[in-house]
């Protein structure tokens, strides 16, 4: 089973399995599921109960270089009216370093999410018009299937993401440092 046919395996029968497809429905342009939802759900999977790392949030990351917050609200809003129970953070990558001092510009949702802390977290999934599942997997997939914790090039000396890497190994002791 190669990578991509195994993430989907993983994460289709979770609620990300239900939560594509609503996400699919807001038509938001070039968008993605990545993150936290996705890399908690699969060491999950792959670690079990002791792994206490849950969904805290779904990151649906998309690119309009004409649009503003009131996309990201609507969507939030959609997307919570159906699911009561789960919380939502959508952005549009195109706008991120207007609310992000010190941030520079993206040129599409994959450099957003190529930028991201975490080479774990930077894995995003999300279906085509047919409902066929898409995967933007741009440092693969060896570091979130082993549960191995690496900086992404841009952040490597970033306290940022030494931070977050410390509150992953509280949560799940199966886990390494790259």
């Amino acid at each position: 089973m190669n990578s991509n046919t195994r993430l989907q395996t993983i994460l289709a029968d979770t609620i990300i399995g239900a939560v594509l497809p609503a996400i699919a429905q807001l038509n938001l342009p070039n968008w993605w599921l990545a993150g936290g939802a996705v890399r908690n759900t699969v060491w999950h999977s792959i670690f079990g109960n002791e792994c206490a790392l849950g969904i805290k949030d779904f990151d649906i990351a998309f690119f309009d270089i004409e649009g503003n917050r009131s996309q990201e609200l609507a969507a939030k809003a959609t997307l919570t009216k159906r699911f009561q129970n789960e919380q939502f953070d959508v952005k549009n990558q195109a706008s991120f370093a207007r609310w992000r001092l010190g941030y520079r510009a993206y040129t599409s949702t994959e450099d957003g999410i190529t930028d991201w802390l975490h080479t774990a977290t930077a894995v995003g999934v999300r279906l085509d018009t047919q409902g066929q599942w898409q995967f933007f997997t741009p440092y693969g997939l060896d570091d979130l299937f082993g549960g191995i914790i690496r900086p992404t090039p841009t952040h490597t000396h970033n306290l940022d993401a030494h931070n977050k890497a410390s509150g992953f190994l509280q949560k799940c002791p199966y886990l390494r440092l790259a």
